[in-house]
């Protein structure tokens, strides 16, 4: 897949100073001078659910802010398996480890339509050298991945099947509205769980049957929480 709308590619259509969740991404902090000091262009791209952004190992040009939509996050297990390792949401950032390695550490592919803004990496470094704001904002997104990495290991890697599927339900929950959560594809929860297709399917089902969530969709995609403490346990 590639993207939806790239005719502006590199061509510097993003609004930063206008952005509506600029609150959320790298250049919350940056002041006026700072902008000044961008001259490479940031572009505004969209893609539709289920394209590659970026494969693992491939040579870095830029990273990606996501304004909207998810994004998956996967790496191959020595015997070639696809792991999911994050999913990334509005406010993350996508392909941050470019800054040090000049590479990608994984495959990036949408689970849902989204927009990112590209930004040339020689941006990054010129205001992260100039900038102490956007330094400062570096520093923390690069905190909040790693916690990130640590809890998805933590909550999706160990425990029963049943434990898995509850903690990945309960961390799928809308910031904005905590009582829905928005899964993907039962293949792809497996990848990240580390479970069986079948697996996955059968223990949402007795979530549903049991009355822990509710699904509000025909395609089993979106669901109320309606007894959070349940999916917390065994």
């Amino acid at each position: 897949m590639i993207p939806m709308k790239t005719e502006s590619a590199w061509r510097g259509t993003a609004d930063c100073k206008a952005c509506g969740i600029r609150d959320l991404v790298l250049f919350a902090d940056l002041n006026a001078h700072d902008f000044g000091l961008i001259h490479a262009p940031i572009d505004e791209m969209e893609y539709a659910a289920g394209a590659s952004m970026f494969t693992e190992g491939s040579a870095a040009k830029g990273i990606f802010t996501l304004r909207h939509g998810m994004v998956k996050l996967v790496r191959s297990t020595l015997d070639g398996r696809p792991r999911i390792v994050r999913v990334l949401r509005a406010g993350d950032v996508v392909g941050l480890e470019a800054l040090a390695s000049a590479k990608y550490d994984c495959d990036a592919v949408t689970l849902t339509a989204a927009s990112v803004c590209r930004i040339p990496l020689e941006v990054i470094h010129k205001l992260s050298s100039s900038s102490p704001r956007l330094h400062a904002q570096l520093m923390k997104k690069w905190q909040h991945a790693l916690k990130d990495a640590d809890d998805w290991l933590a909550d999706m890697n160990f425990g029963t099947a049943k434990r898995r599927v509850g903690n990945l339900v309960l961390k799928m929950r809308s910031a904005a509205n905590s009582e829905v959560s928005m899964l993907f594809s039962r293949e792809d929860m497996g990848a990240m769980l580390d479970l069986k297709l079948e697996t996955v399917s059968r223990e949402i089902s007795r979530l549903v049957r049991e009355g822990a969530i509710e699904q509000l969709d025909k395609q089993g995609r979106i669901y109320r929480v309606i007894y959070p403490d349940s999916l917390a346990s065994d």
